[in-house]
């Protein structure tokens, strides 16, 4: 019998600023999971500001804001439906040659701010060339990072990126995602970026304080896949909010100029009352 759950979720994130300084922020639902709404989703500011949406390359719902001199905070809530199914496995899902790739596919086989495939490729060859390409290939590569990265809160920096990761064997959620899609994109294979809500209900305890979650997608058999390097199983309950080559297009923030985040408050959990 197929599990429907109602998700509760949401943030309330805080910063401070000298001077006012323009947003643009990757902070709601993406627009895939709209219809899967079961309250409204507005993004609330104290103080209030003017907001601007618009719909970026990628099918991210972009929010663009200027944070006045002091600061802001920001904050969202909703109730979403979910089936809460594991991430699909399909271990004969087959790779698809470069010549068959669709022209919006061949994007994410390319290097990109956080992903230097030219300075792994050689490593990546000699780690996985061996491997039967398809599945299996995809999966050796996400063991690897798995097996190879700690998980440490304290290594994250906004300016690391595969090869950092790759050396320093070091870092969080989206340094797991950077190295596996630069080491996918090596080894021929699209891959991209995710990150989103991930809550801990399908897990036997708590695990910490809740956070946003990275994960990745390939293209194996004319589709996208589901793989986190974190983790390393198939999880459930994933929100998506945005996707794109790397962390640079699905930054949940991105400020133009000076700021201090002093609050970031994130909460998933299951609605009971829904």
């Amino acid at each position: 019998m197929r599990t429907i759950m109602l998700i509760r979720a949401g943030y309330d994130i805080e910063f401070t600023c000298e001077h006012p300084v323009p947003m643009l922020a990757n902070l709601s639902v993406h627009a895939s999971r709209n219809k899967d709404l079961r309250t409204a989703q507005r993004i609330f500011t104290t103080p209030d500001v003017p907001l601007y949406d618009y719909v970026d390359s990628f099918g991210n719902i972009c929010t663009r804001l200027t944070m006045p001199a002091g600061g802001i905070t920001i904050s969202c809530g909703f109730v979403i439906e979910d089936p809460f199914e594991p991430d699909q496995v399909e271990p004969r899902a087959a790779q698809v040659s470069l010549d068959r790739l669709p022209d919006d596919v061949l994007l994410y086989l390319l290097a990109s701010r956080y992903c230097e495939t030219d300075r792994l490729t050689e490593q990546a060859w000699s780690l996985f060339g061996h491997v039967p390409q398809g599945w299996p290939l995809v999966q050796a590569i996400v063991d690897y990072v798995h097996a190879a990265i700690r998980f440490d809160y304290m290594a994250a920096r906004p300016t690391k990126t595969a090869w950092d990761v790759f050396h320093e064997r070091t870092g969080v959620c989206r340094d797991y995602a950077h190295l596996a899609i630069t080491l996918c994109r090596c080894m021929n294979i699209p891959a991209r970026y995710c990150t989103g809500y991930l809550g801990d209900m399908d897990l036997p305890a708590i695990v910490g304080d809740m956070d946003f979650s990275a994960w990745f997608e390939v293209w194996l058999d004319g589709r996208w896949y589901i793989f986190d390097a974190r983790h390393n199983f198939p999880r459930c309950g994933r929100i998506l909010m945005a996707r794109g080559r790397d962390a640079t297009d699905a930054a949940l923030t991105t400020t133009f100029g000076l700021v201090t985040l002093t609050r970031f408050e994130i909460y998933t959990d299951e609605d009971r009352l829904g």
